[in-house]
């Protein structure tokens, strides 16, 4: 391979082989000694106070080592996350939360005890079912992370009444849950020396930084004496983002028995404690001339929050920049429930959001007569329609028209439920795809020893998705060596601080570092040794800060286009996908091969939620009824038919670093919707609540 071609390359990961033959190790795997095991004990009501916990009967069974709750756990400090204030009130906000913890010398032994500790309650009354007309309802100060709750241009109400072509509709969206491979796990180590107590966890996460400075304040620490090694993560999602309660769980346990200690959630206790995708209700009002050019724009959502805690999904954001349309509106309200806390899941906001918005244009363009991907290129802006700042590239048209080319969209006949293939109702749909590009400050070092051979070292964190080798290939670009001359080090808080793996700027924000550290270390060889190395090496350090700071004011986005090719069955409503066709701009593609593994991912997810996720809530109950794999229904292989990815070449110069975009998470945006459009083209039944059901389409 040249080093030309080594950026987006198709370059296999470099700790594959690790992988496939387990040398690779997980948090729940690291090796310690006299390790012993916690598991959490997860409340049985929904609402209440804990009043009593017999620790004796549950001390009492074989190798039971500590039993806490919240009269005997340790104090902690005030971490900024009251969901993370583990064991230190009686108040239970949720069905789930956790009461106590079991601490055993073996992972059965603390599973029995907890399955057989006693725990008292005095039981509270509890809310946890979303309405759009909840009593609580209330705008909140910003949604995640800071964007603002509303916006408002021109007269939107007067714009939609004189519209030619009215589009007003409520879509529904249900609550979705992480499920990555590997679960939440930690394995929590202290150590005492002449310095005093330091922490180090072996942690499932998406950031270690972020979990350190959580660890140092709940326990008192300075950060210099907590540790946080993510070497190899199994999938967050989003779940993983920031420290949850197993973390805090695993390294309290580990204190008070005097042992290493592991603690993995199970997966019912996922659903309950490592945040969820919330259900949104949307309303969305269109506003259009007779030929499909918008007007009006109105975007309303209404979301669940939990009473511990408030988060706000941004679910009607993307509007905000998607089409041109002279008046705009977009809100935000929450409801505080009786419910876990909901969090980041892959592409929050876009994702929900971007299903009632392009389901509200497919109907717009039934409306209006005009074909769904010419009506969204009417409708393109030459700025951002609300910022009023230029797009720093936008390649949603490019992707519609190559999209409809390669999925054969031209001579689509638009009436719905006319194509019949024996007992199969057929249909085709399109949705566009868009997620922000972000970036976070983050320093690299980049190092050469005497043999000529390179280390790079930055604390980034690889989920899962060949991040190690994406920035690998960063390196050798800007050093201008081979891949076999360069070792990358990530997943380590001793390592150069880079922020979580997130947002799709993992490798834009890391990328950008590592560029820099390594144009300084070659420019430094170059300048001051004549390209020799000198015998005790050489080695430069760069952040990203003030670059990120002085960056021009663009509206930076990734776009795309989803095509699906839907199939109903006319005697029982069952719905097949047998192809999906996306097409994305992306910036500057590192890796083609981890690349369109990403985006075939992300578009898996997006068939799952339109077909098969969702989180049953029992109101009685109090909590979801459907809490493990067994009930909560994921796309399968035999429900993945042929996924086409591809993307256009895009050279945004305004960008920084190595021109990167971001691609974890735009792949699930739109896939929703365009399943759902080529269901109602196939069928003309117009589904507007997710998942799509077979009773649905019985009619």
């Amino acid at each position: 391979m040249t080093l030309t071609s080594v950026l987006g390359a198709p370059l296999t990961r470099v700790e594959g082989v690790d992988k496939v033959t387990g040398v690779a190790r997980y948090a729940y795997e690291y090796p310690a000694e006299h390790v012993a095991y916690a598991w959490p004990v997860p409340a049985t009501v929904a609402t209440g106070r804990v009043v009593s916990v017999d620790t004796a009967a549950a001390l009492a069974q074989p190798g039971v080592l500590a039993v806490l709750w919240h009269e005997d756990a340790p104090r902690l400090g005030d971490t900024g996350d009251p969901a993370l204030a583990v064991l230190q009130s009686p108040e239970v906000a949720f069905r789930g939360q956790v009461v106590a913890l079991v601490v055993a010398e073996t992972s059965e032994a603390a599973r029995e005890a907890a399955a057989t500790l006693a725990v008292g309650y005095v039981e509270g009354s509890h809310d946890v079912v979303l309405t759009e007309d909840h009593p609580s309802l209330y705008a909140p100060d910003h949604v995640n992370p800071v964007f603002a709750t509303d916006t408002l241009f021109g007269d939107p109400d007067t714009a939609l009444g004189e519209s030619a072509v009215q589009v007003d509709a409520t879509y529904r969206t249900p609550a979705e849950h992480n499920n990555p491979m590997e679960p939440h796990a930690t394995t929590a180590v202290w150590d005492t020396g002449a310095d005093g107590e330091s922490l180090t966890v072996y942690d499932s996460n998406q950031g270690g930084n972020g979990v350190r400075t959580v660890l140092s304040r709940a326990f008192e620490l300075p950060e210099a004496r907590v540790r946080v090694v993510t070497e190899h993560i199994g999938g967050g999602f989003g779940s993983k983002g920031t420290a949850r309660p197993g973390v805090v769980l695993a390294a309290m346990a580990a204190r008070t028995v005097g042992r290493p200690t592991r603690l993995a959630f199970t997966r019912q206790q996922m659903f309950a404690l490592v945040g969820y995708r919330t259900p949104t209700i949307q309303r969305v009002r269109l506003g259009a001339d007779a030929d499909g050019r918008l007007r009006a724009v109105s975007h309303d959502v209404v979301e669940q929050t939990a009473t511990v805690k408030e988060f706000a999904e941004q679910t009607a954001v993307a509007t905000r920049m998607m089409y041109a349309a002279e008046h705009r509106r977009t809100t935000h309200r929450l409801a505080r429930l009786d419910v876990p806390v909901p969090s980041w899941m892959r592409a929050p906001g876009e994702c929900p959001g971007m299903f009632a918005l392009e389901s509200a244009m497919d109907e717009l363009a039934v409306a209006t007569g005009v074909d769904p991907v010419e009506l969204r290129v009417r409708n393109e802006p030459s700025v951002d329609p609300e910022r009023g700042v230029p797009f720093s590239s936008r390649g949603l048209v490019a992707c519609l028209r190559r999209g409809a080319e390669r999925f054969g969209w031209a001579g689509r006949d638009p009436r719905p439920g006319v194509r019949r293939e024996g007992r199969w109702l057929v249909g085709s749909g399109v949705a566009s795809s868009v997620y922000p590009t972000y970036g976070r400050p983050a320093t690299a070092r980049a190092s050469v020893d005497a043999a000529g051979a390179y280390t790079v070292a930055i604390n980034a964190t690889d989920l899962g998705t060949g991040a190690r080798t994406a920035l690998l290939q960063v390196a050798c670009d800007s050093l201008g060596v081979p891949p076999e001359r360069v070792r990358v080090l990530i997943g380590d808080t001793r390592l150069p601080a880079a922020g979580l793996a997130g947002g799709s700027m993992g490798t834009r924000s890391w990328g950008w570092a590592v560029t820099k550290a390594c144009r300084a270390l070659a420019g430094r060889l170059d300048t001051e040794y004549a390209g020799v190395v000198p015998d005790g090496g050489l080695e430069a350090e760069a952040d990203t800060a003030d670059d990120l700071k002085a960056q021009e004011d663009y509206s930076r986005h990734a776009f795309g286009a989803q095509f699906v090719e839907a199939r109903v069955d006319v005697d029982t409503g069952e719905v097949r996908v047998p192809r999906m066709v996306g097409v994305f701009a992306a910036g500057r593609i590192v890796n083609a091969r981890t690349a369109r593994s990403q985006l075939v991912g992300g578009m898996t997810m997006g068939l799952s939620m339109a077909l098969h996720e969702e989180g049953v809530m029992d109101a009685v109950f109090g909590d979801f009824a459907n809490h493990d794999l067994a009930t909560y229904h994921v796309a399968a292989c035999a429900d993945v038919g042929e996924i086409d990815v591809s993307w256009v070449e895009e050279d945004d110069p305004h960008l920084g670093g190595a021109g990167v975009k971001g691609i974890g998470e735009i792949g699930i945006v739109g896939a929703a919707a365009a399943v759902a459009n080529a269901v109602h083209h196939a069928t003309g039944v117009r589904v507007r609540s997710l998942p799509v059901r077979l009773e649905d389409l019985l009619v």
